[in-house]
Order: C-alpha cells, then sequence, then structure tokens
C-alpha cells in the first residue's frame, strides 16, 4: 500500500494535499501534478511511501527540474512508482522498460530482499546497478533536513521528514 501526498511552502507556511497517483505514468506527470497545487514559483514536495519499504521525495521549485531522492533502490525498484523514479535517477527511459530484470534488482514488494550469492554473476560490468540510497540527498538541506538525517531515516520516514521540516501537523492531516 502506498501513501503519497503534496507539501506546498507558501507565504502562509507548509499546506498539504494527499494525492492519487493513478494518473502519473513519469516524472513529468508527477513534477506538473506538484506544480499544478501550488501559486508561482512555490517549493513543493511529492512525498511517497510504501508501508515502510522505502520513500521518496520528489522536490519541484517552480519549472526547475524536479530533484529527487529513493531511500531504497533495490526494494523501490520493484514497485511501480518507484521503479518510475528509480528509472529517471539511472538515466533509463521508456524504451528500458522491458529490461527492469537485467539490473538484478533483489527487493520485494514488503521491503525483504532476497539473498543474493554472487552480486556480479552474469552481469555487465559497465550496467548501473542501483543499491540504497539513490539520487539527491542533499535535496531537503535548505529546508532543514540535512543529507546526512535524510539518509539516516527509516520507517515511518515521512512523518520524521514532516517534523523536521516543522509540519506533521499538516501532513498528518492527510494521512
Amino acid at each position: 500500500m502506498y501513501f503519497a501526498a503534496l507539501l506546498a511552502r507558501t507565504d502562509d507556511g507548509w499546506e498539504a494535499s494527499d494525492t492519487e497517483l493513478d494518473n502519473v505514468e513519469t516524472l513529468a506527470d508527477l513534477a506538473d501534478l506538484a506544480r499544478e497545487t501550488s501559486s508561482g514559483d512555490d517549493t513543493v514536495l511529492a512525498l511517497i511511501e510504501q508501508e515502510g519499504a522505502w520513500f521518496g521525495v520528489v522536490r519541484v521549485d517552480g519549472e526547475d527540474d524536479p530533484r529527487v531522492f529513493v531511500s531504497n533502490a533495490v526494494v523501490a525498484g520493484r514497485s511501480s512508482y518507484g521503479a518510475m523514479l528509480v528509472d529517471e535517477l539511472i538515466g533509463r527511459d521508456d524504451t528500458d522498460a522491458d529490461e527492469l530484470d537485467d539490473l538484478d534488482l533483489d527487493g520485494t514488494e514488503d521491503g525483504e530482499p532476497d539473498p543474493v550469492e554472487d552480486e556480479t554473476e552474469g552481469t555487465d560490468a559497465a550496467e548501473p546497478r542501483p543499491h540504497g540510497p539513490l539520487g539527491d540527498y542533499e535535496l531537503l538541506s535548505d529546508l532543514g533536513v540535512s543529507g546526512k538525517e535524510l539518509l539516516a531515516l527509516d520507517g515511518d520516514a515521512l512523518s520524521e521528514i514532516a517534523d523536521l521540516l516543522g509540519c506533521t501537523e499538516v501532513l498528518e492531516a492527510v494521512r
């Protein structure tokens, strides 16, 4: 089960809205959805979480390219929304979608990785193989969440992020 919310930073503070990702197929779709909730060049954070297995943060500042962080690329790569973010981060386009198994991602939907005996066996050394956190871990630094803090988050990470941003009540209202 997923939880997704948008946090928009306005002159009056943070405003949250839950969001449905049913029509989101690409990072561009997610960025457009985030921009629709903001007025002007406000910062909008799209927060996505799957049952504590992984979380993702997409930051959209006006018309700038979105910045993305995924807590666990292996596990996220096995879910539809997580795979969308991981694919963007490693530079895969839609034509590569059938090659997802080539990445040899070993996570499961519930976040418990399968044991891997030899991580290099049967793979091309030049092929990107995401493991662990992936993306811009400093994307919230100017908002009060350091990269070190973001990398250390586990469990109910979105609530912890909201706490560090000072908007826990706003996020919990849409949960």
